[in-house]
Parts: C-alpha cells; structure tokens; sequence
C-alpha cells in the first residue's frame, strides 16, 4: 500500500479513521488555490516515503470534502492532523519548514521498538512474541513497558528463569501494578517445586490442619488453572487457623485473585473470604 494518497468524504472514515488503527494517519486539509499548500504537500509526500510506513498521509481537497472539514474544525489550510485509533492527536496549520514538521512527526510517532512491541501483541505463540519483545527491550534501553509484556511472554511460554531475570531488571521506581501482577505469576509458576497433588490431598486428609499442604496444593492447582480448587484450599487455612497461616492464606487470595480469569470464581471467594474474616 503507498504511504502517500488521495482520500475523498466518500471514503474518509475508511481510508483515515479505520486506517488510523493500524497505523498514524497524518491528513493533509488542502486546495488547488491554496499556495502554501503547495508548498506543503510535495514535502510531507516527501516525509512520508522517508518514514517508510511509520505514518501514511492522507490528502484531502477541503473544497470537496465539506462536511468533513466542518466536523474537524478546518477554518484555514494547509490544516494538518495526526490520527491515531480514529481521534486527532495533535495537529498544525500552515506551511511548516522540514525539520519542525519532522519534530511534529517523531513526537508521536511509534520507533523500532514500539513497531516491534504492536507487532508481537497480533501474534498467538509466545516464544515468536518473547523474541519480538526481547528484540524491542533491546531497541528502546530496556523500556519498562516493553520489558514487562517481555515476561508475559516467557511466563507464557514457561521460561520461568528468564522471566525472573527480566522482573529484577526493571529500576525499583518503575514497578507498578503491572509489575507486582507479573511478581504473583512468577512466584505462582516457581512454588510446590515437583510436589505431587496425590501426596499432598493425602496428608491433608490424615491433617486438615497440615497449612504446609494446603499451600502447596493451591499452588499446584492455581498453576493449572483449577482456581476454584485452588481457592477453596486457601479458605480452609483462613477458617481453620487465627494466626500467621491463616494471614499469608489471606495474603495469597488477594494476591491471585487479579490472575484469575474466572469472574465468578473470584466474586464468590471474596465474598467466603469476607465472611470468615467478619
């Protein structure tokens, strides 16, 4: 597809908003009396083919388009607006020199890394998207945002050792909500070692007081997606015991209920979880 070209009223919501999802749409609001816009146009053609895809201009004749004109505001031209997932980001009128369209361009526009990163969240596996991520980790210095879709992706694809490393990597001041959620799955996947689920409901039967087996096959459970089991066992340890047990079950509910992917699951552990607190 050419990064350079004509869009009509007709096609404007196809060719810049819908387009504007997948890629910047920059349109250029022009008219074949306008002289500055022809000072503009051959130059942002010109950008456009130098970018290589980053961006695609859209031209619009603003004397044809009036409707959509009035809809964005276009009271003088050349007016120029950046599209981004269907909304304006940022816009200039008027025949800009090279270098401060370019300054206009790059503050808004994805690099290396940020293509890469978008790239890598359209794909299913996990090793092809760690590989993606770890290639964009490398591009931006280690972005944190990047670094941490980096461990989904190994945790995804049960690189737990790796998936470690990346965690620690990320500075104190940049760790988050998103970076304590990765913590919850990375302790989740290294826990119960090689336990054995048979073993541990056994001793459990001898002692439903043995907390140590509970966690462990909770754990086992959660990593296998048997949340509700998994849950159940930690509301045991918070009903049967009044004291360090029973806090660290507690803690460990609230610490997996984010990972859950079951709504209904979560809602009526929560509310087990009130009840025995209460």
């Amino acid at each position: 597809m050419p990064y350079a070209y004509d869009v009509t009223e007709a096609d404007f919501d196809t060719a810049v908003l819908a387009r504007s999802r997948e890629v910047p749409v920059l349109v250029d609001f022009w008219a074949p009396w306008c002289g500055p816009c022809r000072v503009l146009k051959p130059l942002l053609e010109k950008l456009a083919a130098d970018y290589g895809g980053r961006f695609e201009l859209a031209k619009l004749n603003s004397d044809e388009a009036p409707s959509v004109s009035a809809r964005y505001a276009v009271r003088s031209i050349p007016a120029v607006k950046l599209f981004v997932d269907g909304q304006v980001v940022d816009e200039f009128t008027g025949a800009l020199p090279e270098g401060q369209v370019r300054a206009f361009l790059d503050a808004h526009l994805p690099d290396e890394a940020e293509q890469l990163r978008r790239q890598a969240a359209t794909l299913a596996d996990p090793m092809v998207r760690a590989d993606l991520l770890n290639q964009a980790a490398e591009l931006s210095g280690g972005r944190p945002e990047i670094v941490l879709e980096l461990v989904a992706a190994l945790l995804d694809a049960g690189i737990v050792d790796y998936a470690a490393a990346g965690l620690e990597s990320v500075e104190p001041r940049e760790r988050g909500e998103g970076w304590s959620k990765l913590k919850a799955r990375l302790d989740l996947a290294q826990g119960a070692g090689d336990a054995d689920e048979g073993a541990l409901e056994a001793r459990i039967a001898t002692d439903p007081k043995d907390f140590e087996a509970r966690f462990a096959l909770a754990t086992l459970q959660a990593r296998r997606g048997a949340w509700r089991d998994a849950f159940a066992q930690l509301l045991e340890v918070v009903l049967r015991d009044r004291a360090e047990a029973r806090k660290a079950a507690r803690d460990k509910l609230v610490e997996w209920f984010p990972l859950c992917p079951d709504p209904k699951a979560v809602t009526a552990a929560r509310r087990e979880l009130s009840m025995y607190l209460n």
